[in-house]
């Protein structure tokens, strides 16, 4: 159900550079994602792109030989600043959240899907702005993954509070709430671009591809018709730099976060100290049972999915987005 924001999109601009949204973020504040942080001292400082060793693992020989012939590490001085950076808006996708109370009830019907929830709670549309000049490969098959419904029915299986929270996980069971990623997607090579690493995760509503915070299982990742599809959008109220140069921006909210702070409030799945510190051993031993068990930690304690999602036609591709908080 559309949030009464979905009104706000009518001014339009020639050209638009949201660069400022993504490269300046406050010192003030910052979030910590659950990957390893860095512990150089200059790392909020340096922008230089590492590309995640996850992805490399998802390309064709050709596209790591292209990839080991140039430069991982940007230096600083010689890096394009924000102004040269094209973050033009040229599709917007809305998402509409929603909440399924009777997901885990015991009269629920085998097999249904979430986007077939028959009490199902609005919480309300979130418009997404796209670079698709800057990263047209990753916008392509968000947008292509949008418009053939596939993201219809998915989970928010993560939210780290102050954080970000993800959606997009893979499996081959809709009934779980998982994405099947159509058959036409394109192999994103961008994810072994270090420009595409350029943007920070500077301020909330900064959409991203799930790269180092992926959660999709390793017996999946090693399809060789895997396409990441996993998405993470980060809710403040600060900036998250442990994100950087880990995730690939390719987009920013423009309607609707006060949607994005609703799912960010709800409490998630915490595990004790005691119940940790046996993941760790288990995960250090080898067992498998560690991972899954992992999986539902910071999953939220309300069934939070993708009730519906699409493609916002507009009649030029550059848009001017209200001011964010």
């Amino acid at each position: 159900m559309p949030s009464s924001s979905t009104k706000a999109t009518s001014s339009m601009a020639d050209h638009v550079s949201l660069s400022s949204l993504h490269h300046h973020p406050s010192s003030q504040s910052s979030c910590f994602a659950t990957s390893k942080p860095n512990h150089d001292s200059t790392h909020k400082y340096n922008h230089s792109p590492k590309i995640p060793r996850r992805s490399l693992a998802l390309l064709p020989a050709s596209s790591l030989l292209f990839s080991a012939s140039s430069s991982f590490a940007i230096d600083n001085a010689n890096a394009p600043s924000s102004s040269t950076i094209d973050t033009t808006i040229t599709d917007r996708i809305f998402m509409d959240f929603s909440i399924c109370p009777s997901f885990f009830s015991n009269d629920r019907t085998l097999g249904a899907e979430l986007a077939s929830c028959p009490d199902s709670e609005p919480l309300g549309r979130v418009v997404f702005g796209l670079y698709g000049r800057l990263l047209p490969i990753t916008t392509a098959n968000f947008k292509t993954t949008c418009t053939t419904s596939a993201y219809r029915g998915t989970l928010v299986h993560k939210v780290l509070q102050g954080q970000f929270f993800a959606a997009g996980r893979q499996g081959s069971r809709r009934d779980k709430g998982v994405v099947q990623p159509p058959s036409k997607l394109v192999r994103n090579v961008e994810t072994v671009d270090p420009k595409a690493y350029q943007l920070r995760h500077a301020r909330p509503g900064t959409l991203s591809l799930c790269l180092e915070q992926n959660d999709d299982d390793d017996s999946i990742k090693l399809s060789p018709d895997y396409h990441n599809v996993e998405f993470l959008v980060t809710t403040g109220p600060g900036p998250c730099p442990e994100l950087d140069d880990q995730n690939i921006v390719f987009g920013t909210v423009l309607e609707g976060m006060d949607v994005i702070t609703s799912i960010a409030t709800i409490p998630t799945y915490k595990p004790g100290e005691r119940i940790q510190f046996f993941n760790d051993f288990a995960q250090l031993i080898g067992d498998e049972r560690a991972q899954s068990a992992r999986a539902m930690w910071d999953r939220p304690q309300k069934t939070v999915y993708i009730s519906g999602c699409g493609e916002l036609k507009v009649t030029k591709p550059s848009l001017s987005p209200p001011s964010l908080p």
